[in-house]
C-alpha cells in the first residue's frame, strides 16, 4: 500500500507546531494536518510571508514568530506558545538552509548548524512541558539524505572557523538532526506520552536549492524535474512521522523510490554513524552548553 495523504487520519483536537511553514515541504506540512483538523502554527521568521501563507490553507491556522539563527527570537516563541496554547501535540522542526555561503547566526553559530540543528534544539527544549502531558505527542525532525554526504560531526571545529565547505556543512546540521532525534527518543521512553521521529523527503523541488553552486544552479531546470518531486510528495514522509497510529520513536521515514530519492515514505535507515549513542550524547551535551537550554528529559 502507497501511503498518501489521503492516509492521514482525523487530526481535530490536535495542535501541531512546524517551523518554516511558510514555504516548500513545511508550507504542503502544514496544509495537509490543517485540511484534516489540526490548529497549526506557522513558526516563521517572516511574519507577513507567514500571514500569505496562512492565507492559502483552510482551517485553523495562526501565525508565530521564529528565527531560529537567534536564542533570544527562540525563547521569545516559546513564551508565546506557553501563552497560547495549553498543549502541543506535534512539534514539526522543519526549517533549514541549505549549502549556504559561509555565515553565522546571531549567536555565532555556523549558519547550517546552528538554525538546521541548534535552533531545532533549543526550540524542542523550551517546548517539551507542553508536549510531555499529551499522549500521542511527537516531536519530527526534518533530516535529509545529505547526512550521508561528507558528514561528520567535528566536535574540535563545530563552527567551521578553521575551513569551510559548505556540503560538508551541511551534512554534518542533517546528521545532527538524526542524532539529536534518537538521543531524544532514548530520553522520552520513560515517560510513556511523546516519541521522536525523524523524517526526510528524497529530492524535492523547493526553493533551498537556491543556494546550490552557480554550475548546478544552471542544470537544475533540465535535471531538476527528471529526479526531484514536487513538495507535496516530499513533505509526505514528515506527514507519515507525524500522523500515522502506526509509527514507533525511533523511526526514520524517507520515500520508497531510488536511493530514497523519490516516491511514498517507508522506514528506512540512516548512516551507521548516526545511529552511534556515545557521538548521540556528546552532541547532545555539547548543544545544551551552546544552547543554554536544558531539557526536562
Amino acid at each position: 500500500m502507497k501511503w498518501t495523504e489521503r492516509d492521514i487520519p482525523d487530526q481535530h483536537g490536535r495542535v501541531a507546531v512546524v517551523t518554516g511553514a511558510n514555504t516548500g515541504l513545511g508550507f504542503e506540512t502544514a496544509r495537509a494536518l490543517a485540511e484534516h483538523g489540526a490548529t497549526v502554527v506557522l513558526a516563521v521568521r517572516d511574519v507577513e510571508k507567514g500571514k500569505q501563507a496562512a492565507a492559502r490553507i483552510s482551517g485553523d491556522v495562526t501565525v508565530q514568530e521564529l528565527d531560529l539563527t537567534s536564542l533570544e527570537s527562540i525563547r521569545a516563541a516559546s513564551a508565546d506558545l506557553h501563552t497560547t496554547h495549553p498543549r502541543i501535540d506535534l512539534l514539526i522542526n522543519n526549517a533549514g538552509v541549505m549549502y549556504p555561503p559561509k555565515q553565522t547566526t546571531r549567536d555565532g553559530f555556523e549558519l547550517a548548524f546552528g538554525t538546521n540543528h541548534l535552533g531545532h534544539f533549543a526550540l524542542t527544549g523550551l517546548l517539551l512541558d507542553l508536549l510531555l502531558p499529551v499522549p500521542g505527542s511527537r516531536v519530527v525532525t526534518v533530516s535529509s539524505v545529505g547526512h550521508r554526504i561528507r558528514a561528520e560531526i567535528h566536535f574540535d571545529d563545530l563552527q567551521w572557523e578553521r575551513s569551510y565547505n559548505r556540503v560538508a556543512a551541511y551534512g554534518q546540521s542533517k546528521l545532527a538532526n538524526l542524532l539529536f532525534t534518537y538521543e531524544l527518543q532514548r530520553r522520552l521512553a520513560s515517560h510513556g506520552t511523546t516519541v521522536a521521529v525523524a523524517a526526510h523527503p528524497g529530492v524535492a523541488n523547493t526553493d533551498l536549492v537556491r543556494n546550490l553552486p552557480a554550475a548546478l544552479r544552471a542544470i537544475a531546470p533540465v535535471v531538476a524535474p527528471l529526479i526531484s518531486q514536487a513538495p507535496a510528495m516530499g513533505a509526505l514522509p514528515t506527514l507519515r512521522a507525524a500522523t500515522d497510529p502506526a509509527v514507533l520513536g525511533g523511526q526514520y521515514y524517507g520515500p520508497d523510490g531510488l536511493r530514497e530519492s523519490r516516491g511514498h515514505p517507508q522506514v528506512v535507515t540512516s548512516s551507521d554513524q548516526s545511529y552511534d549513542v556515545a557521538i548521540q550524547q556528546r552532541l547532545w551535551a555539547v548543544s545544551e552548553d551552546l544552547t543554554g537550554v536544558t531539557s526536562s528529559v
